[in-house]
C-alpha cells in the first residue's frame, strides 16, 4: 500500500488550508482527513492514484508531500488516522525528508521495511533504490507543476475539464480557446511553456516506478509481514 502524509508549509504564519486540500482531494481520490493540526493523510492502493494527489499537492506550493511504501496492518480501519503499519511509519520519514528538500520539490519516497524503525533499509537496498528512483521522476514532474503560471494554469485545467478519462489527449484547442476568449496560438504557447505534454508522457513512467518499489518492498519485507504489519 502507499500512505501519503501531506503537511501544510508554513502553517505557522499562514491560514488552514487543510480544508481547502481536503475538498480538492475529494474530486481526485480516496478518503483523505486530517490526521493531526495542519497534515492529511491517506491510504492508496493504486500508483496512479499516487501521483495524482502527489501531483495535485504540489500545485500550489503549499504543502509538504511524503509517500511511504509498504505492508499496513489489515483489516485497514474506516478512518487513516486509525491506520499502522511499515508504510504509515515511512510516511512520516518521507515528510520530514521533503521538508528537509523544501528549497527544492518538497517531496520524498521512502521504503517501509518490516522491522521497528527500520522504515528505510539503506540506499543498496533494491526497494529502496526503487523509491529514490520514483521520487526522482515525481520531482521533475512536480517542478513543472509548480512553475506553471495562473494563466497556464487556466489552459491545462479547461484541457483536463475537456478531455475527460484521457486528460493527456492531444486536441480540444480550438474549443478551449473559444471558452476562454483567447487565441489558438496563445493555448498553443501555454500548452508548450507549461510542460502540459511532457507531465502526461512522465505519469506513466512515475506510476511504473512507483508500483516497481511496491512490489520489491513487500517482496523484501517477506509473507510474515503480510499479516502481522509490525511498525
Amino acid at each position: 500500500m502507499y500512505v501519503l502524509t501531506i503537511d501544510q508549509r508554513g502553517s505557522s504564519a499562514d491560514i488552514d488550508r487543510v480544508p481547502e486540500l481536503l475538498d480538492g482531494l475529494r474530486r481526485t481520490s480516496g478518503p483523505f482527513e486530517r490526521s493531526v493540526g495542519d497534515e492529511v493523510q491517506g491510504v492508496l492502493a493504486e500508483p496512479a492514484e499516487v501521483v495524482d494527489v502527489a501531483l495535485h499537492a504540489l500545485r500550489s506550493g503549499l504543502w509538504y508531500v511524503g509517500i511511504g511504501i509498504g505492508h499496513v496492518n489489515e483489516p485497514l480501519p474506516a478512518s487513516p488516522r486509525e491506520g499502522s503499519g511499515a508504510a504509515f511509519v515511512a510516511a512520516r520519514q518521507a515528510v520530514d525528508r521533503a521538508k528537509a528538500a523544501a528549497s527544492h520539490v518538497p517531496l520524498a519516497v521512502v521504503s517501509g521495511g518490516v522491522r521497528r524503525g527500520a522504515a528505510e533499509a539503506g540506499r543498496g537496498e533494491p526497494g529502496a533504490r526503487a523509491c529514490a528512483n520514483a521520487e526522482a521522476v515525481l520531482r521533475l514532474v512536480g517542478r513543472l507543476v509548480r512553475e506553471r503560471t495562473e494563466a497556464q494554469w487556466r489552459v491545462v485545467d479547461a484541457l483536463r475539464a475537456r478531455n475527460g478519462h484521457d486528460p493527456g489527449r492531444h486536441g480540444q484547442q480550438k474549443q478551449v480557446a473559444q471558452e476562454l476568449g483567447i487565441s489558438e496560438q496563445s493555448v498553443s504557447r501555454a500548452i508548450i511553456r507549461s510542460g502540459w505534454q511532457e507531465e502526461w508522457a512522465a505519469r506513466p513512467a512515475a506510476e511504473m516506478l512507483l508500483a516497481t518499489a511496491h512490489g520489491l518492498v513487500l517482496e523484501a519485507s517477506g509473507p510474515e509481514a503480510r499479516t502481522r504489519g509490525e511498525r
